[in-house]
């Protein structure tokens, strides 16, 4: 990535940043719909556990109640996924193969012109 001009690696890091925003932003649209989901499919067993907290109780109450425990999976899943991913790239940088992927998809929404929905986004 030394041979970029500036410009080049400023639409690449505005790309990046636009990942970013959407892997969270659908992390935050699983927690409202499928997280709210199976809390409300576990609110009896919610409610007994905050009376009287026992692990195996909580293990049944996960149990029994398979979809509940489906959608809270899934959401704790992409959550820890884009916590871990974030977190590798703020420690150790971009991968260069990720580097390339992004330095390809700017070149080919410039190439597209300001008909990619991306165009705007990309050329503040």
């Amino acid at each position: 990535m030394t041979e970029l001009d500036p410009n080049l690696r400023k639409k690449v890091k505005r790309l990046h940043q636009l990942t970013v925003y959407a892997r969270w932003s659908l992390v935050i649209f699983s927690w409202l719909t499928l997280g709210t989901f199976g809390l409300w499919g576990l609110r009896a067993e919610i409610q007994r556990l905050l009376d009287y907290f026992t692990w195996a109780g909580l293990r049944y109450s996960l149990s029994y109640n398979l979809g509940s425990s489906l959608c809270l999976s899934i959401c704790i899943g992409l959550t820890v996924s884009v916590l871990v991913w974030q977190s590798r790239n703020l420690i150790w940088g971009l991968p260069l193969r990720e580097r390339y992927r992004l330095q390809q998809q700017v070149k080919q929404i410039l190439a597209s012109g300001s008909s990619h929905p991306l165009w705007k986004w990309i050329n503040k």
